[in-house]
């Protein structure tokens, strides 16, 4: 059935206009137990959701709609291993990659346990032998330089986590990450590294992705004369990808090839083998434990009532806003130096999963299914962008997730890093208003008149909501909890608005369009082009030829 036929969606959007007549002022003042009913603790982290523009009879219809959508049961078909990727009909089984799922699960007649324990035995077992120093290049020297060559869901999460676990980081091995077919990245990167002792690893499901097979060829060229092409990709290159063929075609040794699967998403396998360089830098058993920490919210997302299971909680508030009160932006707000990454991360988890408008039975969506994901550290933001989010007209919720425990030695900055989140979260609900404005001015010693003219640009709306998400500490353990109750969040959403959460047709159409432009670049045949296409691509050619007639002149 439509969503939007059952009462639960018509009683909401009834609800909406009246919300927005509500201030959170009041909720607070109406309720003295708002902060503590509207709160989730866990062991990892609180969730506090209490500073929404919600009350009991919102949050009451919202989770009547999960239960209108069936949310439970398509939770259970996603721990049960059903194909509910029905668009590519595939499972969607990223939760097994950490002990998530039952140990009966079986694919194509393979039990799914056991292919997973046996590739993170494989990537352990190498891990150590490159902390070990075992591992050599072709000239017998140690491995000291590891680069990632991936882009999306093979780049921004290993990317994301290594930064966040910076801490935790091992000395045995330097990690760098190049995923833009941009020569500048890949030219910088190499211009720091010694050939002998560099060791590339290329990531790509399909091992096709023009990207990064661009950067993995120029990556074999750099070698030059230090080892023949076979013997370098045998002895300086790994392949992480789900086509190992492919991998093997390609010249890298059937050892150094490391699987995942069809039914691991790109921007969910930072769990499986793609987290090869997140070992590498932290240690299998730092690895191991962001895969248990994620295990653990698979088990609260799983197993709590709905009423107190966090991840449907931040569904539930965020399609109350970006489908019933029409705020379509979202903010993410990290108060923790190492999560720098997480908004662009949560971007490409968010957006790629739920930016789409085509309902699950093939009808266009008529309201909205996911917001606009931006953001980035709360203390730059605060002196870049936060004006926006006190006085503009625009009303953009936001995620504030910090940590009680700093993740360095020096005192006195993390008390004032949390005063500040605290504090940016406290104005942005309450605001100021005219009067307590008029007031300050006052006591300034400011004239009747001054304070007329000035009073109206100081005053802030408030009524801004927003979530807090505050770890007990920021280790591999509660990142691994933070990111999947991320990942059940935008499954949820997906769910209770009917749409397909796991394909990225959206994607594909580009790629699809940049693969037949690219030999145009060369050849100037641009017919069936359209016209601005056509002359971007005349003007590119007019401007290398004459680069190249001013080269041969000279």
């Amino acid at each position: 059935m439509d969503i939007t036929q059952f009462p639960s969606w018509r009683r909401l959007n009834s609800l909406a206009e009246k919300m927005h007549g509500r201030q959170l002022r009041d909720l607070f003042n109406d309720d003295p137990q708002r902060a503590a009913r509207f709160s989730v603790e866990l062991p990892e982290f609180l969730f506090d959701f209490s500073k929404n523009l919600i009350d009991d009879e919102v949050l009451v219809n919202l989770l009547q709609l999960a239960g209108d959508a069936d949310l439970e049961g398509w939770r259970d078909q996603l721990f049960a291993g059903a194909p509910i990727n029905r668009t590519e009909g595939r499972p969607v089984l990223h939760p097994a990659l950490r002990g998530g799922l039952s140990g009966s699960l079986q694919v194509g007649g393979a039990p799914v346990d056991v292919l997973v324990d046996s590739e993170l035995q494989r990537l352990k077992e190498f891990v150590n032998l490159l902390h070990n120093g075992v591992l050599a290049g072709c000239t017998g020297r140690r491995i000291t330089d590891v680069v990632n060559l991936g882009v999306g869901g093979s780049h921004l999460g290993p990317e994301m986590v290594i930064e966040a676990l910076r801490a935790y980081r091992r000395d045995e091995v330097r990690i760098h990450f190049v995923s833009n077919v941009d020569g500048a990245q890949l030219h910088d990167v190499l211009a720091q590294l010694n050939p002998e002792t560099t060791l590339f690893v290329v990531s790509s499901k399909t091992f096709t992705t023009t990207e990064t097979m661009t950067n993995a060829r120029s990556a074999l060229d750099w070698f030059g004369s230090v080892a023949s092409p076979e013997v370098v990709l045998q002895r300086h290159f790994v392949a992480v990808t789900a086509s190992p063929e492919k991998a093997c075609a390609f010249g890298i040794a059937p050892q150094r090839i490391f699987q995942f699967w069809d039914w691991v998403g790109g921007r969910f396998s930072l769990w499986s083998a793609i987290g090869l360089p997140i070992a590498m830098a932290v240690g299998f058993e730092g690895f191991r434990a962001l895969l248990d920490g994620a295990a653990t919210m698979d088990r609260h997302f799983r197993q709590a009532p709905l009423e107190r299971n966090a991840p449907v909680l931040m569904a539930l508030v965020s399609l109350w806003y970006c489908t019933f009160m029409g705020y379509p932006a979202h903010a993410i707000l990290p108060y923790e130096q190492a999560l720098h990454m997480l908004p662009a991360y949560l971007q490409q988890a968010e957006m790629e999963s739920n930016g789409k408008s085509t309902t699950r039975a093939g009808e266009e969506a008529d309201y909205g299914t996911g917001p606009l994901i931006w953001g980035m550290l709360g203390i730059n933001g605060q002196h870049a962008f936060y004006q926006y989010l006190h006085q503009s007209p625009e009303v953009v919720p936001a995620d504030f997730i910090g940590s009680v425990t700093p993740g360095h030695p020096l005192p006195g900055h993390h008390e004032i890093l949390l005063a500040n989140m605290f504090a940016q979260s406290q104005a942005l609900m309450n605001g100021v208003s005219r009067e307590e404005v008029e007031k300050e001015l006052a006591a300034r010693g400011l004239r009747a008149e001054e304070i007329r003219k000035l009073a109206p640009y100081k005053v802030h709306r408030g009524n801004r909501p927003s979530n807090t998400i505050l770890l007990r500490k920021l280790d591999p353990h509660s990142l691994g909890a933070l990111i999947a109750l991320y990942e059940h969040k935008i499954f949820a959403q997906g769910v209770i608005l009917q749409i397909y959460s796991f394909d990225q047709w959206g994607v594909e159409l580009g790629k699809g369009l940049a693969s037949a432009l690219q030999p145009q670049l060369d050849s100037g045949d641009f017919r069936n082009q359209d016209a601005s296409t056509a002359g971007l691509i005349n003007f590119y050619r007019r401007v290398t030829a004459g680069a190249a007639a001013l080269e041969f002149a000279g």
